[in-house]
């Protein structure tokens, strides 16, 4: 009789536990309204995310591959002597591939190996970056892809834009409730699809240095345009 008592004690000592971790609910006693809004703002992007490859051809894999890692050690110091960080660089891929000459009613016929490697980069100043891609060309580099301009640190922007999406939807919600006769009493709920950031078109252009009637690459930063989209539900009465 006494063991039977172990388990009602253990239900008793718990009910305050789960008494106490119970969220209350408040019911809805009036009209719900889903609203869906876009708030944007725009921000000048401070990041620079560029590709640079280093392909080689040898008559055979040993040799391309040699080769192609000292093109590419070239490559990566140059973009050390740039003022890139370790933490900036990294290698995005590795290959290498037999190259075949093809001719009809042939079999095909090996004629070397290519080996590439493609290393991501990070600019944190973009207005260097052109510079510093015309020297990677010097050094080696024969693959170039980008830029992706972003932020470097979007949090701030993504805040702003969420506080624009919550003052469109309620604004709308007190159209609505207008037009209905009725009042917004309060936001039931909010629900946040993710933030993203629209780069707008970017440009890869040339300039002239008048000094050295040399051609320049240049990056074009431009704005980007950050937004985040909530639904909102209200309780209209």
């Amino acid at each position: 009789m006494k063991t039977a008592l172990v388990p009602l004690a253990l239900a008793a000592a718990a009910a305050p536990l789960a008494a106490q971790t119970a969220v209350p609910v408040t019911p809805v006693a009036g009209t719900l309204l889903d609203i869906e809004a876009t708030g944007e703002t725009t921000r000048v992007p401070d990041v620079a995310l560029i590709t640079a490859g280093v392909t080689t051809t040898a008559a055979d894999a040993a040799t391309a591959m040699r080769d192609n890692a000292a093109r590419v050690d070239r490559v990566v110091t140059a973009l050390k002597r740039a003022g890139i960080a370790d933490r900036d660089m990294q290698t995005a891929r590795i290959a290498l591939s037999p190259q075949y000459r093809y001719e009809q009613n042939k079999p095909p016929v090996l004629t070397g190996y290519q080996a590439s490697n493609q290393i991501s980069v990070r600019f944190r100043d973009i207005a260097n970056a052109g510079p510093v891609l015309d020297a990677l060309v010097r050094e080696g580099a024969n693959e170039i892809s980008g830029p992706d301009l972003t932020l470097d640190k979007p949090e701030e922007a993504l805040d702003e834009a969420r506080l624009a999406a919550v003052k469109i939807a309620r604004a709308r919600a007190e159209l609505y409730a207008k037009a209905a006769g009725l009042q917004v009493k309060r936001i039931v709920s909010i629900s946040e699809s993710g933030g993203i950031a629209q780069p707008r078109p970017v440009m890869m252009a040339r300039s002239f240095d008048m000094a050295a009637a040399a051609p320049q690459s240049k990056v074009v930063a431009g704005e980007q345009q950050v937004g985040v989209t909530l639904s909102v539900r209200f309780e209209l009465q």
